[in-house]
């Protein structure tokens, strides 16, 4: 037996509709290269949305075409999300700083028509104008006069190619499981791969991010996503925003600018923020270097790699700012986990709290998670136990565009994140590490990530990497690479002296290397593979 309701379809165009419905006059703040404080209303983006449509269907746009953005954080690339989405096109999001020979392999394997292009990335987008056959036209994002001479065939800016279009539109009746936007994985390992993310994913994945116990945006919020849209949908904010009626502030291209952010933090009273680590870094540097504050912001939440204690503990006690851990994937659109207080979180000490809190939180409803041993062999909650992390769900992806499954999927249906984690008998899940950044000395592994923390709690270090380096006798031991704070002397002896008592003996790091900087990749993250091949030379004292 069926139930009696009706089977309305779960699509980004009904958030559209209820958003410009109820929420019309809730604001949009942008940074922008061509204004430096653009200010409207939902009700504007929207109306702004379906000119874009109009124009693509002039332009012969056809149901599933990819449209491309190689953007910022901003208003006009708010526009493409809805614009393209909900006439049924794919919005692809291209990671601006990557390679360019893996945005020429992304663009040409989503074949995509058009380009949206921020006018920051023209040179790059000159110089592989010729290895793009598939696309039609670039659309320059900004005014009217920002595609002349700008390099590029059949250039046109954005605010040209919508002038003429009309406000009123007939949006497609579109099946929920419908493509509606496509991210590329950095491609750390071969080639970049697609995820192709329907209608209906995003929809639940945005009921998701809003619960009280995961994001808990409202339309009290002001909202900055610093997390880029062009890296996973910027963690569902721009949805879960336009469901609330949130209002919005978009940082543009001075996304990690810590004077840009705390300015913008305090003139549009952000109570709410996300971003990866680094980033926080910075704001937090720019706080304690000219004494200002953050006095609206509330909480940040932080993904992409863990969050030193000492950086939680900073926001918390100098500036009042909660600070929470989220951890998930391009594969999963993107979230796993949420870090929020328990039941009886009160009743806990304070260290077992802060045990808690350094791990990236429980499972949201909608994601299931386990963790198996290297024969598959399911392995116990106890917070002990580690193995590899997998996990399914309505919003992670099945297999890869144009790919299939790969081999990052089992056949039991469960998808293989790549991560080592412990999960405990209340459900937290602790990411020990990357299975491929794993170090594995005397055949026993050793987490990086725990000894980052590690190090990143003394006074003297801003920024610490851990990497397994090559060793005659225990085949890797860690090797520890530090950038100091401003002003530090800490030198290796009273570096390592600081892990004894709070690491295993046999972890302590063999060595410290002392470096002006550490890489990272395109979206913030801390880059192990490069810092492994700009290490490759190093060896061990009296190796």
């Amino acid at each position: 037996m069926l139930g009696l309701m009706m089977n309305s379809q779960l699509t980004l165009t009904a958030i559209m509709e209820h958003a410009r419905k109820f929420h019309g006059d809730a604001q949009i703040v942008s940074v922008t290269a061509d204004e430096p404080l653009h200010r409207y209303r939902y009700r504007d983006c929207f109306a702004r949305a379906a000119r874009l449509a109009n124009a693509l269907r002039r332009l012969g746009a056809r149901p599933g075409d990819r449209v491309g953005t190689l953007a910022w954080n901003d208003y006009r690339h708010l526009e493409v999300y809805f614009g393209a989405a909900c006439e049924g096109l794919v919005c692809h999001t291209i990671n601006p700083r990557l390679f360019a020979e893996q945005i020429d392999f992304i663009v040409n394997h989503a074949e995509d028509r058009w380009l949206f292009v921020d006018p920051a990335f023209l040179p790059q987008l000159r110089a592989l104008q010729e290895r793009l056959p598939t696309v039609e036209r670039f659309v320059i994002l900004g005014p009217a006069a920002s595609a002349e001479g700008c390099g590029l065939r059949d250039a046109i800016s954005y605010e040209s190619l919508i002038a003429d279009e009309p406000e009123s539109i007939i949006w497609p009746d579109l099946d929920e499981n419908t493509a509606c936007s496509l991210c590329y994985t950095s491609g750390t390992t071969g080639n970049p791969k697609g995820v192709l993310y329907s209608h209906r994913a995003l929809v639940l994945h945005t009921y998701g991010a809003l619960m009280p116990d995961t994001m808990n945006i409202s339309c009290r919020e002001v909202v900055m996503p610093v997390v880029p849209m062009f890296h996973v949908n910027a963690w569902s904010i721009p949805y879960g925003a336009a469901v609330v009626g949130a209002k919005l502030v978009f940082p543009g291209p001075r996304m990690g600018d810590g004077e840009a952010l705390q300015r913008l933090i305090e003139s549009e009273s952000v109570t709410l923020s996300a971003a990866v680590p680094t980033v926080w870094l910075a704001v937090l540097g720019y706080l304690e270097k000219t004494g200002k504050r953050v006095p609206s912001l509330k909480r940040v939440i932080v993904g992409g790699s863990a969050c030193p204690r000492s950086i939680m503990e900073a926001f918390e006690q100098r500036h009042g700012v909660h600070v929470q851990h989220a951890w998930g994937m391009t594969e999963m659109s993107p979230m796993g986990t949420l870090n929020s207080p328990t039941a009886d979180w009160d009743t806990l000490s304070a260290d077992e709290q802060w045990t808690l809190r350094l791990k990236v939180g429980r499972p949201v409803f909608g994601v299931d998670v386990k963790i198996v041993d290297p024969e598959g062999g399911e392995l116990p909650w106890d917070g002990e136990s580690f193995g590899s992390l997998k996990v399914r769900g309505p919003w992670i992806c099945s297999e890869y565009f144009r790919i299939g499954k790969g081999d990052a999927h089992a056949e039991d249906g469960w998808f293989e994140t790549g991560d080592v984690a412990t999960i405990d008998a209340r459900g937290f899940v602790a990411i020990t590490d990357r299975i491929k950044d794993v170090i594995k000395s005397g055949g026993e592994w050793i987490s990086s990530i725990d000894l980052e923390n590690t190090a990143m709690a003394h006074s003297g270090v801003a920024e610490a990497a851990v990497i397994g380096a090559s060793h005659p006798k225990w085949a890797e031991r860690p090797l520890l690479c530090v950038v100091r704070k401003p002003g530090a002397t800490v030198d290796r002896g009273e570096l390592l002296a600081f892990f004894e008592g709070k690491v295993a003996k046999w972890w302590i790091p063999d060595d410290v290397v002392f470096v002006d900087d550490l890489p990272h990749t395109a979206t913030g993250k801390l880059s192990k593979k490069d810092l492994r091949e700009r290490m490759k030379d190093y060896r061990f004292p009296g190796t």
